[in-house]
């Protein structure tokens, strides 16, 4: 009886995962599609106003890193995560969504759940500092998009994050 719930609740992911629409991206390191001469990511700029720009700008970075096969948030990561605390506190009409990513190694569905839970650590993490729960969702990409294409641990490094997306919108 276990093992079929469980396949349901996997199959029920996969295909949540696969009807969700991609995320437009306004200014955000675009890192599959917008790759440099020397390989690495290069970032477009965003139009004034967006909030996804004004964001990045505030902050200096959109993304934590993980340790493989860790959803614990790293320490040099927190110094980051409270800098968005700061921003979403001071725009409270703006919500916040943290996309969990791991990299290739491992199957699928494990991957999709080690990014679901980087994704809810950031959550945890975010509201322990005073972030409204309302103002935050959550989703896991797995391995499915990976920041930098290639295998070894310089790309596997990249690909194994929780990337927060801000868009309009309102928790009130």
């Amino acid at each position: 009886m276990r093992m079929r719930l469980l396949s349901v609740l996997a199959a029920v992911t996969l295909i949540t995962a696969c009807e969700s629409a991609p995320r437009k991206t306004t200014g955000v390191t675009d890192t599959v599609n917008n790759m440099s001469s020397s390989g690495g990511p290069t970032t477009v700029p965003a139009p004034a106003g967006v909030p996804q720009g004004e964001f990045e700008l505030a902050v200096s970075q959109d993304r934590i890193f993980f340790d493989f096969d860790k959803y614990v948030v790293r320490p040099d990561a927190k110094l980051v995560l409270t800098r968005w605390v700061d921003w979403i506190k001071q725009h409270p009409q703006h919500l916040m969504t943290l996309e969990g990513h791991a990299d290739e190694r491992g199957t699928r569905e494990y991957n999709l759940a080690l990014g679901e839970k980087r994704a809810n650590a950031v959550k945890e993490f975010l509201i322990a500092h005073g972030v409204s729960p309302d103002q935050i969702t959550t989703l896991s990409y797995g391995k499915e998009r990976p920041a930098v294409s290639g295998t070894g641990e310089t790309a596997w490094a990249q690909n194994r994050r929780t990337v927060a997306a801000v868009s309009m919108g309102s928790a009130l």
